[in-house]
């Protein structure tokens, strides 16, 4: 049995990722103007990317390199409108973007160059709307949502780590109490969009994707694997990723990266005791989550059965954490604060201004913001300094 804790480990992996945000995946698909036959075919294809890089790199290093899709780039697009033909040239220039980052070192050092608070404030900002769902929804479906809330509040409270899933679970017997279905097509759907290519939605998709993927995924999911003990090539890593981003564009896949939350139950000791078997976990979650893809066409029929404000809710509250985190990380420390509140405020307003979309302001309002109070911040710190006495 212990030889079999990996697998069950990886298993376990795919199916908190996929349970927990597949229905930001879709809600943001529908955001930018996706109909049901391309979200579902969008969510296969970040299903199969998520696999193939998860089983190529984790036999490749014989790490638990477990890769996610980007779930904050998801809430991201929730916002966005537009057609989707646009939306899905965006997506192939985050993936030539995220793959740039890896060939390019000074893009890479540019991107860390962001300051901190301006980047997670900007991330949050983009999942506030979506993480006040929940209260909507008690509002317009209270006999729907109040279950839900319910359910995952008591796990949340009991075992974490199932608290979306049973979440989800408890939203599905709601759905299907409330709207007999007749039947659901459980045929995977494989929907081609040809990419348009237009300078609004790379300024307002493209790179506030690329952005919040490498900030919010990337970067936090190598700290995980390092504090595991694990480092693997980055370049290798965002090479990977980014080809089959860029490849899983035209199916409706947005992005894909290293995982930040999952990371942990492959690459942690409970997965495995011994480090050098753990890359199962991942290579069994890549599998897993291939497998999940088979059934994504199922899942988006039942999403569409339901209110949009439940699904919206389920989604807001697998959200929770990560908005948490990221106003820690944006108001914590008191330098840079002016800038991360600028960048919070005018992502979270939902504006679109000459066809860009929030976010993309967001970062430009707060990276301004940051200019102009940083020299005033320098002057105040020297004057507390101790000045040399003769």
């Amino acid at each position: 049995m212990e030889r079999a804790r990996p697998i069950v480990a990886g298993v376990v992996t795919a199916l908190v990722g996929f349970a927990s945000s597949f229905t930001v995946v879709l809600a943001g698909l529908r955001g930018v103007g996706a109909d049901e036959r391309q979200a579902a075919s969008g969510l296969l294809a970040l299903c199969v990317a998520v696999g193939v890089v998860s089983i190529t790199l984790g036999l490749r290093h014989r790490m638990p390199i477990a890769i996610a899709w980007s779930t904050p780039g998801a809430a991201l697009l929730m916002g966005a409108g537009g057609s989707f033909a646009e939306a899905v040239g965006a997506f192939v220039v985050c993936g030539a973007l995220i793959m740039a980052a890896g060939l390019v070192p000074w893009l890479g050092r540019a991107i860390a160059a962001i300051p901190g608070p301006i980047a997670a404030a900007m991330l949050a900002g983009v999942l506030l709307k979506l993480c006040l769902a929940p209260v909507h929804a008690m509002l317009d479906v209270p006999y729907l949502a109040g279950p839900v809330i319910l359910v995952w509040a008591l796990l949340y409270r009991f075992a974490r780590t199932w608290a979306v899933p049973g979440a989800l679970l408890t939203a599905v017997a709601a759905i299907a109490l409330t709207s007999r279905p007749a039947g659901l097509d459980v045929a995977p759907v494989i929907e081609i969009t040809v990419p348009v290519f237009t300078l609004p939605s790379i300024v307002g998709i493209a790179v506030p994707l690329f952005l919040v993927t490498m900030a919010a995924q990337n970067v936090p999911g190598m700290a995980v694997l390092s504090g595991y003990g694990f480092r693997p090539p980055l370049r290798g890593v965002l090479l990977a990723t980014g080809a089959a981003s860029a490849v899983g564009a035209p199916l409706g896949g947005h992005a894909v990266n290293l995982a930040a939350i999952t990371a942990a139950l492959a690459a942690s000791p409970e997965a495995e005791p011994d480090p050098s078997r753990r890359w199962i976990a991942s290579v069994t979650a890549g599998v897993s989550m291939i497998g999940l893809g088979l059934c994504s066409s199922a899942a988006a029929a039942l999403v569409l059965l339901s209110p949009p404000v439940l699904v919206e809710a389920v989604a807001g509250l697998a959200l929770f954490a990560a908005l948490g985190a990221a106003l820690s990380s944006a108001f914590t420390r008191a330098d840079g604060r002016e800038g991360a509140v600028v960048t919070f405020v005018v992502t979270a307003s939902g504006i679109t201004w000459a066809g860009v979309g929030s976010a993309f302001w967001g970062l430009v309002a707060g990276g301004l913001m940051h200019l102009l109070v940083r020299p005033a911040q320098a002057a105040s710190l020297r004057s507390t300094l101790p000045t040399d006495s003769a």
